[in-house]
């Protein structure tokens, strides 16, 4: 299944991804920092959604409360509760 999440606080605006059997796939993130967000995307891709959400939740940016990473979390997080019902 494939989703759309709407960063908040971050230079990237939107995260594109899937899920499939409860791994992610397919990780893309429209805008911010190229070079540093492929390798996040090329990291996570085929690990499971706990994972991910495991390595990446609470990384800031900087002085800002929140970073690109945190919020592939919060979106995970997100697709996972619609995932569960």
């Amino acid at each position: 299944m494939t989703f759309e999440f709407k960063t908040r606080g971050t230079c990237s605006q939107h995260i594109l991804f899937d899920v499939e059997d409860g791994k992610v796939y397919n990780v893309q993130f429209i805008g911010g920092c190229n070079g540093n967000l492929k390798g996040i995307s090329a990291l996570v891709e085929g690990m499971p959604i706990d994972d991910v959400i495991a390595k990446v939740d609470g990384i800031h940016c900087g002085m800002k409360a929140t970073s690109c990473p945190d919020q592939l979390a919060q979106a995970l997080k997100e697709a996972k509760a619609k995932l569960c019902g």
